[in-house]
């Protein structure tokens, strides 16, 4: 049986005990704790097996095949193992009516288990490995207050602030790059040694002397490579504020969900552009006519930039649609910031008094209404939330077929006992 240990040790010190003369210092603790966790291997990461695809049909019957797999798995995989280091303050005021609690936090994590490219000659186009430390350091800081408390009406509110830095420190031997993932489009989200771990890469311009470089033909040439850093898809930072408004047996409360930076490739964009389904793939040129059109009808587009002896592009090019066909996967990154009113409810709380006949069965009864995603305030991706990921795991950053976003609404009847 594999098995694996891990540990951890945390102490804490409420210095605020020794403090008792400060009428106005509620709670003061300082906190540490330092971990080890484990985690374990996909299922059937271990012992090589056949795959079994659907049945092949011949004139002469059914057959069953079987064939080996793309990954080659590993049976000496080791746990992965995250080692963490956190050091915290809390502090209330005021009895408890203003307070915060931040902490910061260090980790690595090693021994990471994922398939690694290697060639084909070896039968397997993967190889699942150990390798890698990816380390983690940040802030968490969490503000709460009541601005307002009074028997019939009180104000709470809760702000939160969480701000992460990864860096890739080892990959697998010598690897400089690590590929995690690749996307149709020509886009990848990569590991490289020194930089924030998932990156996104692809085509981007040629320049000369900062300015785009437009070939003999009119249009763009793209980079000749395809490990361009076109986009990093971890935020700056992330946060919400959440406000709870009491009046007597009614409560107002709504969360609003904030982040700042991170990039996105928009595939639907990247494909819309190309097929001309986009507003921003028609319009008129500078002589005032349909762009789309032939350059001999007076359409077609001059795109800026400089040609290879630095002078002014002036040659006008037919285009079919607007621009992704002369505009390389970089121009269709977009920045992943939102502002959104993640949630809001409702609560009425019967009043006691309701309650007389069965008070002996039942305590409380609080009526509530809930929605959730109901507004997106602010977003910069366009036609699309920029939560819509292709799907979970190593996808960040990559959107493909966004669906509109869901808005939920419901009731709750809660029945105290």
């Amino acid at each position: 049986m594999n098995s694996y240990v891990y540990h951890a040790i945390s102490g804490s010190w409420v210095f605020s005990k020794h403090l008792q003369k400060w009428s106005w210092l509620s709670t003061g603790k300082l906190r540490a704790n330092y971990a080890t966790v484990g985690n374990d291997a996909p299922p059937l990461s271990l012992a090589d097996v056949y795959d079994q695809p659907a049945p092949f049909y011949t004139p002469s019957g059914t057959y069953i095949l079987f064939s080996l797999p793309n990954t080659k798995n590993n049976a000496n995989l080791r746990p992965e193992k995250t080692t963490s280091k956190e050091v915290g303050l809390e502090m209330a005021f005021l009895h408890n009516r203003l307070g915060f609690d931040v902490t910061y936090y260090h980790t690595n994590t090693v021994d990471q288990i994922f398939p690694v490219a290697t060639t084909t000659s070896i039968g397997y186009s993967s190889v699942m490995i150990n390798a890698g430390n990816v380390e983690n350091k940040g802030i968490e800081l969490s503000l709460f207050g009541s601005p307002v408390s009074t028997r019939d009406f009180s104000w709470n509110m809760n702000v939160n602030f969480t701000r992460n830095r990864n860096k890739v420190l080892e990959l697998y031997q010598n690897s400089k790059n690590l590929l995690m993932a690749s996307f149709q489009g020509g886009v990848t989200l990569n590991a490289t040694i020194g930089r924030p771990y998932g990156e996104l890469q692809s085509n981007t311009f040629q320049f000369l002397d900062g300015k785009r470089l437009v070939n003999s033909s009119g249009l763009y040439p793209v980079s000749t490579t395809t490990n361009n850093i076109i986009g990093n898809v971890n935020p700056d930072w992330i946060g919400g504020v959440l406000n709870s408004f009491r009046y007597k047996n009614l409560t107002l409360s709504f969360l609003v969900d904030v982040r700042k930076g991170g990039d996105v490739f928009s595939l639907d964009m990247y494909y819309g552009q190309n097929g001309g389904f986009l507003p921003e793939s028609v319009g008129l040129n500078d002589l005032g006519n349909d762009k789309r059109l032939p350059v001999a009808q007076g359409g077609g587009i001059i795109l800026p930039g400089v040609t290879d002896d630095g002078k002014e592009n002036t040659k006008r090019v037919t285009i079919v649609s607007a621009t992704s066909t002369v505009l390389p996967q970089s121009e269709f990154v977009y920045d992943a910031s939102y502002i959104k009113l993640r949630e809001a409810n409702i609560t009425y709380t019967l009043p006691s008094k309701l309650l007389n006949g069965v008070k002996k069965y039942i305590k409380g009864v609080d009526i509530s209404f809930i929605g959730r995603n109901l507004w997106l305030i602010h977003k910069n991706v366009p036609y699309a939330d920029p939560e819509e990921n292709l799907s979970a795991g190593n996808v960040q950053g990559y959107q493909s077929g966004a669906y509109p976003t869901s808005r939920n609404i419901g009731a709750n009847i809660k029945v105290k006992f």
